[in-house]
């Protein structure tokens, strides 16, 4: 009879301790759900990003001199770490 009783007391337990974490967890939800529509309304608008300026002939001689950097770059590397 004492097993059945601590099997019962067990089960009890177990349901009071998962009705907590339910109740807690559905509380923990509606709390960040007002929160976020809380910060929502009182949050300024978002700022349009700016537009990107059109590339113009020079865009040719910046590619030319990163492409020169990027390849010195790798060799410097290279030579610094060979094995």
């Amino acid at each position: 009879m004492q097993d059945k009783q601590l099997l019962l007391d067990g089960l009890a337990l177990m349901g009071v301790g998962m009705g907590f974490v339910f109740v807690f967890l559905t509380i923990l939800v509606l709390i960040t759900t007002l929160m976020s529509r809380i910060v929502c309304r009182f949050a300024p608008a978002p700022v349009p990003p700016a537009p990107m300026p059109t590339s113009t002939s020079s865009g040719t001689a910046d590619d030319a001199q990163l492409t020169a950097v990027i390849s010195a770059a790798v060799h410097r590397y290279r030579r610094r770490h060979r094995r």
